[in-house]
């Protein structure tokens, strides 16, 4: 496992402290519970459950039907 040392202004240290105390948590937990929240690649199932929930919502080729043709792109 490995490990990682943050320097936090005091209202920030305060900030934190205050939460991990109303949530029960340890700072290296809240703090590893945030990285993996900012670096997931998946949507939450709670978006996931959306989908299809607005039937009248058009689909994506409806909404790009009078986009009209991309243009090629220059090469890098």
């Amino acid at each position: 496992m490995g490990q990682v040392t943050i320097y936090l202004d005091n209202e920030t240290e305060k900030k934190m402290v205050n939460i991990v105390k109303k949530r029960g948590l340890s700072k290296s937990k809240w703090i590893a519970d945030l990285i993996k929240d900012k670096t997931t690649n998946t949507w939450p199932e709670s978006i996931i459950k959306l989908a299809g929930k607005w039937k009248d919502m058009p689909d994506a080729e409806e909404v790009r039907k009078d986009m009209g043709v991309d243009h090629k792109r220059e090469p890098i």
